[in-house]
C-alpha cells in the first residue's frame, strides 16, 4: 500500500506544467499534439488564451491518481473511526439528517 504525503503531490503538481501545449496546438495538429506531448513527458498542461485550463495525463497516470486519491480517503476515514468521528445509522437516517443540514445552510 502506498501512502501520498502532501510533498509528494506539490512535487507532481510541478512537474504536470514542464510540457505545455495550447488549443491552437489541439485545432491545428489534433491528437496528434497530445500525443507529441505524451512522449516527452506523461503529463502536460493545455493552456487556453495563456492560461492553463486543462491537464492531459496517460490513462494509467490517472488511473493511479485516482487510486491515490481513494486511499488518501481511507485512511481519512480510518483515522476518523479512531478519533470516533462517525455515526451509526439506517440509510433513512443518514438521508434525513442530509436534508436536514441541507436546509439549514441553504436559508
Amino acid at each position: 500500500m502506498h501512502i501520498i504525503n502532501k510533498s509528494t503531490i506539490n512535487r507532481t503538481i510541478n512537474r504536470i506544467f514542464n510540457r505545455m501545449i495550447t488549443a491552437n496546438d489541439i485545432k491545428t495538429k489534433g491528437v496528434k499534439a497530445i500525443e507529441e506531448g505524451l512522449t516527452h513527458d506523461d503529463r502536460l498542461g493545455l493552456s487556453v488564451r495563456g492560461k492553463v485550463k486543462y491537464v492531459i495525463l496517460k490513462a494509467e497516470d490517472y488511473e493511479s491518481l485516482r487510486l491515490a486519491e481513494l486511499e488518501i480517503a481511507y485512511h481519512a476515514s480510518l483515522k476518523d473511526m479512531e478519533q470516533g468521528q462517525f455515526k451509526i445509522e439506517t440509510a433513512d437516517a443518514h438521508i434525513e439528517r442530509l436534508w436536514k443540514k441541507t436546509t439549514k445552510s441553504s436559508k
